[in-house]
């Protein structure tokens, strides 16, 4: 194809998961003419294989946990005859394609061109997308183009015995057992579904305790939580070998102690992390290149650009302290949409991101946690407060807790400073975890969280529990 006005544009985006879309979406609302070139569909991992499936999948595993509940706790004679399987699949596709039409419907309304192809790059303002010709780019190129499962030498996946977390959800059928390899906030989803769902489940990572990343009390108190629905949880081990069987996999776990032991599954799941997908975006082209990680490293963190002018970077691409989060990515393809409007644009604050695990119980934190604090020479007022000593807590029956981190001695002889992160561990935090947003991002104190008044009886009562009691106020937590 001859290169024409007809494919100049402003910006051109490679990649259609939540990066690219919000870059494109937020570019063409800023009066730029935008290309948005994907070679699957718009929506990406997450909409497509990750956060939205599986949330619907766990939503699903959430009834099934309120049956066992109401037969257990509550005196309902119910019982769960049978899962039917593509019932709950047609539910799971239904959601995923409205998602996507949504996307594909704001994206034409946008006025962004959608074009259906592989792109690599020809130069710092250069695109050839496959089956579509050459592109330019007067102001800009942004890589979109995410990142696939990490997977493990000499395993290689099956779509049965051995599955990803891409494909975990669209194997045929529901497994009696599972082993899953992997305890960060992936792996941690996966074992509680399937743990609803009826399979035996063995957790197994190589950390000393699950969601490494996050405080130390969330992951002690999330293994005691998924220990008590009896999944196996194997903290500090590592998978040693493999066998495939006819209709399984026999595998080698090697425990802190230097033990081995012998799992036997219907499925192993490797959810180890992800990595970045650069292959076939020829970077070199355009004197780029990827880190020995695989990612690619923005100059300028303010407006998300790479040592090419022109050239910017969101999502699963950038390397640390972008968190690899499709809420993050949102915020970074709006930055780099403006950035190349010409707006004046400033570096996304990743500690004021949110985290969020959902499984059964769920996680969600944000700001640092107590041992990063300390590592910063901080000296900190740390509180803990049981969800269970709320009344509300005590409904749910499950556990959990508010740990707050904050500076101490605050200006004017306060007791307390800045807080400096909050982490949630029960049922329902994801929903919570916004107002510790705000907290953390304003540089709120205590006592400023404590003049404000909780609705009784709440789960988020339990929050502002937590910061009266920070501000010497402490009502039943003493």
């Amino acid at each position: 194809m001859s290169q024409t006005a007809a494919n100049t544009t402003d910006v051109l985006v490679i990649g259609g998961g939540t990066g690219g879309y919000s870059t494109a979406l937020r570019a063409a609302s800023l009066g730029l003419r935008v290309v948005l070139a994907e070679r699957d569909l718009v929506g990406g991992t997450c909409l497509h294989r990750g956060c939205i499936p599986s949330k619907a999948m766990l939503h699903a595993a959430e009834l099934v946990d309120g049956i066992a509940e109401a037969r257990e706790r509550w005196g309902v004679k119910a019982t769960v005859d049978s899962l039917d399987w593509p019932a709950l699949v047609a539910t799971r596709d239904t959601i995923v394609a409205r998602n996507h039409q949504g996307v594909v419907g704001n994206l034409r309304t946008a006025g962004v061109q959608v074009v259906r192809g592989a792109a690599r790059l020809t130069g710092p303002r250069g695109v050839h997308i496959e089956g579509a010709g050459e592109f330019t780019a007067r102001r800009g190129i942004v890589l979109a183009t995410g990142s696939r499962p990490r997977l493990l030498p000499g395993l290689t996946p099956d779509g049965r015995r051995v599955v990803t977390s891409d494909d975990a959800l669209f194997a045929a059928g529901l497994p009696a057992s599972v082993l899953v390899l992997g305890g960060g906030a992936i792996g941690v989803e996966y074992a509680s579904f399937h743990r609803s769902m009826g399979a035996e489940v063995t957790l197994v990572e190589a950390a000393e305790r699950l969601l490494p990343l996050e405080d130390e009390e969330v992951g002690r108190r999330l293994a005691r939580g998924l220990k008590q629905r009896g999944i196996a949880v194997r903290t500090g081990s590592t998978l040693t070998g493999t066998e495939l069987l006819p209709d399984g996999v026999r595998a080698t776990v090697r425990t802190p102690k230097g033990e081995e032991q012998v799992v036997e599954s219907e499925r192993l799941l490797v959810a180890v992390g992800r990595v970045p997908v650069t292959d076939g975006l020829d970077l070199a082209a355009a004197g780029l290149s990827a880190d020995e990680r695989g990612f690619v490293a923005p100059a300028d963190r303010s407006r998300l650009e790479t040592a090419v002018r022109g050239i910017h970077v969101v999502g699963d691409l950038l390397p640390p302290p972008s968190l690899g989060l499709a809420h993050a990515s949102f915020a970074e393809g709006l930055l780099v949409a403006e950035a190349l409007a010409g707006r004046a644009t400033r570096a996304v604050d990743y500690a004021t991101v949110p985290r969020v695990t959902y499984s059964s119980p769920q996680t969600a934190s944000v700001g640092l946690t107590e041992a990063e604090a300390r590592a910063r020479g901080l000296e900190v007022e740390v509180n803990t407060m049981p969800l269970a000593a709320t009344a509300k807590g005590m409904v749910h029956g499950r556990g959990g807790m508010v740990k707050v981190i904050a500076a101490a001695g605050g200006p004017g002889g306060a007791a307390t400073g800045p807080v400096l992160g909050v982490h949630l561990v029960g049922p329902h935090v994801s929903e919570m975890i916004a107002e510790s947003q705000l907290i953390v991002a304003w540089d709120a104190e205590p006592a400023d969280v404590a003049a404000h008044i909780h609705a009784h009886p709440t789960l988020s009562e339990a929050v502002g529990e937590a910061f009266l009691t920070l501000a010497g106020r402490g009502l039943h937590q003493h």
